[in-house]
């Protein structure tokens, strides 16, 4: 039989500015504009081959190695609505083979955790509708196709683009004009670097579509967030990033990392998305930027405890002199540093940093926190020679 076969990776993005609340929970259309940092996915990535053939006898997903069910509403979504973009190809051209009545073989591996506040529903998305995009030779643009990944996972649309992205909430009720933009890219930018401090790595207790709609209902700061705070906070990151303002978008970071997990906390009852780890992090970045006496590191965490922090490469020996001094000894130092480059931090901490800290570290801080994973600004969705399906089966190799 004949099976055609398309794959793709796609990318982690961490939102600067969070997108937290739905206003269409059906088409996933948010109540506030979001900003986000693509990663780099040789640290953060999903990788989702997709087959379809006439001979196949029904839709199938395995994601990990494990068979998954695809019948949640917003898998539906996605694949509907692909296989009609699909299906207008073939009306305009019959000679077209009929994809869009054939089944679908879905394949896809992420390399970090799952489910564990590291954006792993974005990418997982974003690479399933760009994989069966390329597969039924889509010519939509990734904007277009950004709408449908939006279905699947809100943040998702904004890992169809590298760099700095905007998802734009739009006012359309049928969600026609919500969707991701690039707003800077990856090259406008590419000092950008980012630390990830995984502070847990189990599943989260409150998902985040449930947390959603728990602070929709109950939250009295929540309507003055997504009306007043929000929009002007939309605009002012932009212009961070266009003018590559590390000071403004540090601030409007932490701010709304800040605002988003009060907004948490005002529900009611409250939701708890980080912990004791994950505040005394804040604290630490804090400090360190008292210390030097300028913003040099900013702090954002999702709906989970996991802290990503923000630096410029220019400030990397004055930040990791701190965060390489709490938490060498968690692992990930080796996969991006030398044993030079450590050395370099920890003699500028013992000698620049120590005689004049004027406060005290943490330095059990490390036992909370199971790994680093040390990254920076990434290119969008990528294509890719490696195929996850035998093609001869059909099923995964």
């Amino acid at each position: 039989m004949t099976i055609f076969t398309a794959s793709t990776t796609a990318p982690v993005n961490i939102a600067t500015l969070k997108y937290w609340g739905k206003r269409d929970k059906t088409l996933n259309l948010p109540t506030n504009s979001s900003i986000s940092v693509t990663l780099a996915q040789n640290d953060l990535r999903t990788l989702t081959s997709a087959a379809t053939s006439e001979r196949f006898d029904e839709d199938q997903l395995w994601l990990n190695g494990k068979l998954e069910s695809l019948e949640s509403e917003r898998t539906q979504h996605c694949l509907q609505d692909l296989r009609d973009l699909r299906a207008k190809l073939e009306a305009q051209n019959p000679s077209l083979p009929s994809m869009s009545k054939w089944k679908l073989h879905i394949v896809s591996e992420n390399n970090f955790p799952t489910a564990a506040g590291l954006a792993s529903s974005a990418a997982g998305f974003a690479a399933l509708v760009v994989a069966i995009s390329k597969l039924y030779q889509l010519p939509e643009s990734a904007s277009e196709i950004s709408k449908i990944a939006r279905k699947g996972s809100g943040s998702a649309c904004r890992s169809l683009f590298g760099g700095y992205v905007a998802w734009e909430m739009g006012t359309a009720a049928d969600g026609s004009d919500s969707k991701a933009v690039e707003v800077a890219p990856q090259d406008h930018w590419p000092e950008m670097k980012a630390a990830i401090l995984v502070v847990s790595a189990a599943k989260k207790d409150t998902p985040s579509t449930s947390g959603m709609q728990h602070t929709v209902g109950t939250s009295d700061l929540f309507q003055e967030r997504i009306t007043n705070v929000v929009p002007k906070r939309f605009e002012e990151m932009k212009q961070a990033i266009w003018s590559r303002d590390f000071a403004q978008f540090a601030e409007l970071t932490m701010r709304d990392s800040n605002s988003f997990h009060a907004t948490c906390l005002d529900s009611y009852p409250p939701i708890f998305y980080m912990n004791d780890t994950s505040r005394q992090i804040v604290k630490l970045c804090h400090q360190i930027n008292a210390f030097f006496d300028e913003v040099v590191v900013a702090y954002t965490f999702d709906a989970g405890p996991n802290a990503v922090l923000y630096y410029l490469q220019e400030n990397e020996t004055k930040v990791m002199a701190f965060i390489h001094q709490v938490f060498q000894q968690n692992s990930g130092w080796d996969s991006k540093f030398s044993k030079q480059d450590l050395e370099v931090f920890s003699e500028y901490f013992t000698t620049d940093v120590a005689p004049d800290m004027a406060f005290d570290l943490d330095l059990d801080l490390h036992k909370g926190v199971s790994r680093v994973i040390l990254t920076q600004v990434g290119p969008g969705p990528q294509d890719t020679t490696e195929c996850l399906i035998d093609t001869t089966t059909g099923i995964p190799k």
